[in-house]
């Protein structure tokens, strides 16, 4: 699927889908969560990642359009105090109908999200900037990835959670917590930093809430996180299954902002 829009004009994201991580198999249910109330729990999840600071990534998103499931993958890392990322997101070979693409470089910004590879008429030495308040989905699927600060944000919103048990992801014991997270509460809730594009979110998603599984480790540490986004293109509601896994936490995290000289300035179809 292709969705088309131009730069600088609220309107759809502009290609989503990829498939869904694997991680950890269901365990026995257990009778009592750890750490008291799961609401609360999982409500506490990004400061906790606050506190952390940095942290290996790894996303995935995933649709199904036309009897095909398409995928996009990202690898990077992620700095929680400063609201700030960098991913290398890989297209799948046929996405935009071409059997190889190069990877796009994605920074993550409070407010925008720049990207380098982007195509569609952009010079190979040039960045896009977006800025993820103007966007209907607040940059939750725009990128192919969804923001890991987003995506533990949005658990601020957290309603109706209740503990699966503990299960493990990767050699680590985590413990499953599955619930809905209002997206109007979560930008209320939100860091100053995101709280712009967590709005947008909640004004342009088809539905008000978010269905999600989180995994937190002993420690508190959101270790993955897998959302159900719907979203409106056209006429229909199209889902959106996105997964964010971390990992390696306290990497040390480089982001440095292209210079305005190497930022394309030109309209753009998507």
């Amino acid at each position: 699927m292709v969705v088309r829009r131009r730069y600088g004009h609220r309107g759809g994201a502009w290609a989503v889908a990829a498939a869904l991580m694997a991680g950890g198999c269901a365990g026995p249910e257990d009778p009592a969560p750890p750490g008291g109330d799961p609401t609360e729990t999982v409500r506490g999840a990004a400061e906790v990642l606050t506190r952390v600071g940095t942290a290996k990534t790894s996303t995935s998103m995933e649709m199904a359009t036309g009897g095909t499931r398409v995928t996009i993958r990202g690898e990077g890392g992620y700095d929680f105090r400063r609201r700030t990322g960098r991913l290398q997101v890989v297209l799948p070979k046929d996405a935009a109908g071409a059997d190889e693409h190069r990877p796009v470089t994605e920074l993550l910004v409070p407010g925008a999200l720049y990207m380098k590879n982007r195509g569609a008429g952009v010079p190979a030495d040039k960045w896009v900037r977006v800025d993820t308040t103007t966007l209907d989905d607040g940059n939750l699927v725009t990128g192919g990835a969804t923001d890991p600060g987003a995506a533990a944000e949005l658990l601020r919103g957290a309603q109706t959670v209740t503990y699966v048990g503990q299960v493990d992801l990767a050699g680590v014991k985590v413990s499953h917590y599955r619930g809905v997270a209002d997206l109007a509460a979560a930008a209320r809730a939100a860091s100053p930093q995101v709280r712009g594009s967590l709005a947008a979110a909640a004004k342009g998603f088809a539905k008000d809430t978010v269905p999600f599984d989180a995994y937190l480790d002993a420690e508190g540490r959101l270790r993955k996180v897998r959302h159900q986004f719907s979203f409106a293109n056209k006429d229909r509601t199209v889902g959106v299954a996105s997964t964010t896994l971390l990992y390696g936490f306290g990497t040390p995290v480089d982001v440095r902002l292209p210079s305005r000289a190497d930022i394309y300035a030109g309209k753009i179809e998507v």
